[in-house]
């Protein structure tokens, strides 16, 4: 149906990086996930505190034992009606950030698997459903895992804010420098909207709610000169004056990514009509309603369906996209 509707991919699914530990995968392959253990992220850029998402994780041992058949069964029912397959946090196939139960995330530690094995298992499945694979590949990234992702035809991700020369003049990226097997995004669903990024407003947001680990003052100025780099180089390119209005910006960093050699370019929906909320902050868990979010306006009104395909702001950014 998707296709008929004019999307040449189809659908994109997508493959957490885990299963809720008192779910049905939990119950039903007891064997193959690690008792007293959940997933995480060391701290990073996203998070100086580092994560804990509650998951239990693999046993590699397990997996390797049985020739990893819960991995083939899970990519092959994820394939069945899939155009493409993003994975979130790809690196899990070649690590993941293990945390004791009981333990802050900063008291873990990564155990490795078989990513050569885990690798061959997906390429083999996503060749015999024709469907292409998107990693999620942001955060802490070992050196070689992207370079192996690439080789067996694997896109990454890149997200604009990120994208600059971190070994030279630490400047935004020009378009043509960006990788190409990529899907380029103006933000993810960790990330802020472009409208808060672009304000400043994710910074109040973290400052609220304890997640900062400097001063206000030196996140607020760090972040209004990561945006006026980029604003300049929007103005310098064309693609906006110097005077633009919120949605014009918008419009023109949707832009600036249609001129990388990006494969694949992602919306995030919310960015169409000015919501202001990311729709997961890391970190919290009950302190913010992470996943329980309605699309909403500028004013943080909801939107329904009618109203967001009627809504003249995100017809607007569409129409920049096609041209």
């Amino acid at each position: 149906a998707a296709r008929e509707a004019g999307m040449p991919v189809g659908i994109v699914h997508d493959l957490a990086v885990g299963v809720h530990p008192g779910g049905a995968d939990a119950w039903a392959q007891q064997e193959y996930f690690a008792a007293g253990m959940s997933v995480g992220a060391p701290p990073d850029a996203f998070n100086a505190r580092g994560q804990d998402w509650g998951l239990p994780p693999w046993r590699p041992d397990r997996l390797a034992a049985c020739g990893y058949a819960p991995f083939r069964a899970l990519l092959r029912g994820l394939f069945r009606y899939a155009g493409a397959l993003r994975i979130d946090h790809v690196m899990g196939l070649f690590r993941l950030w293990w945390v004791p139960e009981g333990h802050p995330p900063t008291e873990g530690t990564y155990v490795r698997y078989d990513a050569e094995a885990m690798l061959a298992v997906l390429v083999l499945e996503a060749s015999r459903a024709g469907a292409t694979v998107i990693g999620e590949d942001l955060g802490t990234v070992e050196p070689g895992v992207r370079e192996a992702l690439r080789e067996r035809g694997v896109y990454g991700t890149s997200v604009l804010w990120f994208e600059r020369d971190w070994d030279g003049d630490r400047r935004p990226l020009p378009p043509d420098a960006w990788r190409a097997d990529c899907l380029a995004t103006a933000t993810t669903h960790d990330l802020p909207p472009t409208a808060a990024r672009l304000s400043g407003e994710h910074v109040e947001l973290r400052d609220g709610l304890g997640l900062l680990t400097r001063s206000p003052a030196e996140e607020r100025a760090e972040a209004a000169a990561d945006t006026a780099e980029w604003r300049e180089l929007f103005v310098r390119l064309g693609l906006m004056g110097a005077d633009a209005s919120e949605e014009a910006e918008i419009q023109a960093v949707h832009r600036y990514l249609l001129r990388t050699p990006a494969r694949m370019i992602g919306v995030w929906l919310p960015d169409g009509i000015g919501d202001r909320r990311p729709q997961n902050l890391p970190g919290t868990w009950d302190q913010y309603p992470n996943w329980r979010l309605p699309v909403a306006d500028a004013r943080g009104r909801p939107v329904t369906l009618e109203q967001l395909t009627e809504s003249p702001r995100l017809r607007a950014l569409i129409d920049a996209l096609r041209h």
